[in-house]
């Protein structure tokens, strides 16, 4: 018989107020046959990270913990965004947790993935990333943009799991390698595949939202793979290099062409072509220096290292 492990679900909250009641029921009875089934330890827990809610998230968090030991959960001093709030989570269950499965909470996530990855954590997976086993119920617009971002960052060089969100079990000693990664700007689904060991796929259907907003829209993913491939590749600046010494080629041919024209004494002929040459040009070179800058950005967000995430209150 397997060990009972101590299992800790991680689940980032940021203004959930309308979908915890919904959450906590589904998870209190998910978890309870778990333990039941002496598939993992009675004291594991369900931990709610609160990442600076503006709402009651913080109220019904502590509220759960009060009624059902079952549930803890951690308060950041202000919202740092999903993917620290979900390191936060993570670091503070190490401390006491066998293993952990990182969830959202709208439940989108179908619960019932746990029993899966904890099988193949059995069978020897350190890492058990949980990945959609199809888009059919998303919009034509969210599955488009979604394909389009993996394949994007595939294209970019980045290592990253196909279909894959947050979704994951990470045993104690997979958390363990993560946090060797010291970095600030944080893309957690282009860090762990870097830690190694032995990994393995559960595959869930993604439910739909029953309450609550979405809190990814479109400006926010837009943002998420900015952050993924700059923060993974180095790429755009050799796109950009690439691009200089075309441009370079195509100058000199521009050059001879103007030379040409001047002889033959058609100096007004070409007018139209130079001018949208420039524009094009002078496109290239802000678009050029915005990519530049995003890296320097970068570079210099983490020359400053700040705090990733403050816990203001944590539950015991």
């Amino acid at each position: 018989m397997n060990k009972e492990n101590v299992l800790y679900l991680v689940i980032p909250c940021y203004n959930e107020e309308e979908m915890l009641d919904i959450t906590t029921k589904e998870l209190t009875k998910k978890m309870n046959d778990l333990i039941a089934s002496k598939k993992i330890s009675s004291n594991s827990k369900v931990m709610y990270v609160d990442d600076g809610s503006k709402d009651a998230t913080w109220s019904l968090i502590s509220k759960y913990h009060e009624a059902n030991p079952l549930f803890t959960g951690i308060k950041l001093s202000r919202n740092k965004g999903h993917q620290n709030a979900l390191l936060a989570g993570l670091m503070t269950a190490k401390k006491y947790a066998d293993i952990t499965i990182s969830m959202d909470a709208d439940l989108q996530d179908d619960i019932n993935v746990i029993d899966k990855m904890l099988d193949e954590y059995n069978n020897g997976s350190e890492i058990v990333y949980g990945v959609r086993s199809s888009r059919k119920k998303d919009s034509f617009f969210k599955r488009f943009t979604a394909q389009s971002f993996y394949k994007l960052m595939r294209l970019m060089g980045v290592e990253i799991v196909f279909n894959h969100a947050d979704c994951r079990l990470m045993s104690k000693k997979a958390l363990d390698g993560l946090e060797e990664f010291d970095e600030v700007n944080l893309f957690l689904r282009g860090i762990v595949p870097q830690i190694g060991y032995k990994t393995s796929v559960a595959y869930y259907e993604r439910n739909k939202r029953v309450a609550g907003k979405s809190k990814y829209p479109f400006k926010k993913m837009l943002k998420f793979a900015i952050d993924g491939i700059t923060s993974f590749s180095v790429k755009p600046l050799r796109l950009i290099t690439s691009l200089g010494f075309i441009m370079s080629i195509f100058s000199f041919a521009i050059l001879i062409y103007s030379l040409v024209v001047k002889l033959c004494g058609n100096t007004v002929t070409g007018w139209t072509f130079i001018v949208c040459s420039i524009w094009l040009v002078a496109g290239i070179q802000l678009l050029s220096l915005g990519v530049i800058g995003e890296y320097v950005g970068k570079i210099y967000m983490e020359v400053k290292h700040r705090p990733k995430y403050i816990i203001e209150k944590e539950l015991d």
